[in-house]
């Protein structure tokens, strides 16, 4: 079957799960126990920037992931470049994910950012340094300007011109040229826009603390989240009688992805903490002792089920072509990088409420920040919902199987 079909039973199962999603963050709205909840809602907001950064980003690499196959001359990835295609097209959605923060900056409604209060800026010299970047007005163009550019200028032309390919004849190669230079365009663009926003929207979070491999970490963070959420996403429409063309040849090399970037993410996780404390700054130093000290779940935690159990699961050659087995590891792993985005925002934001509140030596532990509980749990279910939900609709609108891509013949013969 070519002609993917949202069936209303697919779509009553996720909108239960949005509507999970709705209710757990109006919880989290009311159940703070976090310093100054009741003005900022820290809780509230920090679960719905964590969730927009994560999804927004997995849209964003895939995207990126689409642009390198074809600027690379890849042809392995067309049986499924429908599925990177959707993703990159939630992008639209993130753009209104995140003007809902750059509202709650304006508004005075959350304390997310140390920095956007100009009282402490001007008491503190680290911060009045940074504060020709670290501001409102560049945080709202910048998220604002390279979301828009990242959907209105590559996401959705591309995604337009793969349709057209389609009602294309088969030795008409126009179009795919054309492509190919929007891909090469966006690579660097992409490459420094990224980086800005990564460093807005978590690492200036604790705005005293900086890593100059922060954006590699954060990036393949959400690369590794993408892979896995492909896998799972291939392994239900194979399951619906779809995407006949994917064998477990596609299946083998993605999972070989898998691990190794999952193993790359490691080795910039240890870059990180083994230079940081080598070099025993201060101020990055700080980062890595408050996670490892104060929030071990949390630290452990993410090398556990980021590299340990990934690890060790897709390390034999035969368990990347078994669905089942690798299916498991893209589910741990896509919550083990949910996960992830979590140990990087909230321990950061409720530093920075305690010391506004004059607190020192060990932070508070509080409910929603220490480590994941139920209510974070529903809203991660609600935002994947969310998710699938639009990129089910689409997949709707165009055949699953892009016949006249250059590369399909290729990629249907593809063996690994």
């Amino acid at each position: 079957m070519n002609q993917f079909t949202f069936e209303g039973r697919e779509k009553s199962v996720l909108i239960g799960g949005m509507v999970l999603g709705v209710v757990c963050l109006a919880l989290s709205f009311f159940m703070d126990a976090s310093p100054h909840s009741g003005e900022y809602h820290s809780r509230f907001w920090t679960n719905f920037l964590h969730n927009a950064v994560f999804f927004t980003g997995i849209a964003f690499v895939s995207l990126f992931a689409i642009c390198a196959a074809i600027t690379a001359y890849a042809g392995w990835y067309a049986v499924i470049k429908r599925i990177w295609e959707a993703y990159s097209m939630f992008l639209v959605v993130g753009l209104v994910m995140m003007g809902i923060i750059v509202a709650g900056l304006w508004g005075h409604m959350h304390h997310i950012y140390h920095w956007a209060d100009a009282e402490a800026v001007a008491a503190d010299p680290v911060l009045l340094g940074k504060s020709g970047f670290l501001n409102k007005t560049s945080y709202t163009i910048m998220t604002l300007g390279f979301l828009s550019v990242w959907y209105f200028l590559f996401a959705r032309p591309i995604r337009k011109m793969s349709i057209m390919e389609d009602k294309a004849g088969t030795a008409d190669y126009a179009i795919h040229r054309k492509i190919k230079i929007y891909a090469a365009t966006f690579m660097p663009i992409a490459a420094f826009s990224s980086c800005a926003v990564i460093w807005l929207w978590t690492m200036s979070i604790e705005p005293h603390w900086y890593s100059t491999m922060y954006a590699w970490y954060t990036t393949a963070s959400w690369l590794v989240s993408a892979l896995a959420l492909t896998l799972l996403t291939i392994i239900y429409l194979k399951s619906r009688g779809f995407l006949e063309d994917v064998t477990e040849e596609h299946v083998h090399d993605l999972g070989k992805l898998l691990f190794a970037f999952s193993v790359f993410w490691t080795y910039l996780w240890f870059s990180q903490f083994m230079l940081i404390w080598y070099a025993n700054v201060g101020e990055e130093t700080t980062y890595f002792k408050t996670r490892r000290d104060e929030y071990p779940v949390l630290f452990y935690g993410n090398l556990i089920m980021n590299f340990g159990l990934p690890f060790f699961i897709l390390m034999r050659n035969s368990t990347k072509r078994k669905f089942g087995t690798v299916g498991f590891a893209a589910l741990l792993v896509l919550f083990g990088h949910w996960w992830d985005f979590f140990y990087m925002i909230k321990p950061g934001v409720i530093k920075e409420l305690s010391h506004a509140d004059g607190a020192h030596g060990l932070l508070p532990s509080v409910a929603g920040f220490d480590y994941p509980h139920l209510i974070e749990l529903g809203i991660f279910i609600g935002f994947l919902s969310l998710f699938f939900y639009f990129v089910f609709n689409q997949l709707t609108k165009a055949s699953l199987r892009p016949e006249r891509d250059p590369y399909y013949a290729e990629s249907i013969h593809h063996h690994s």
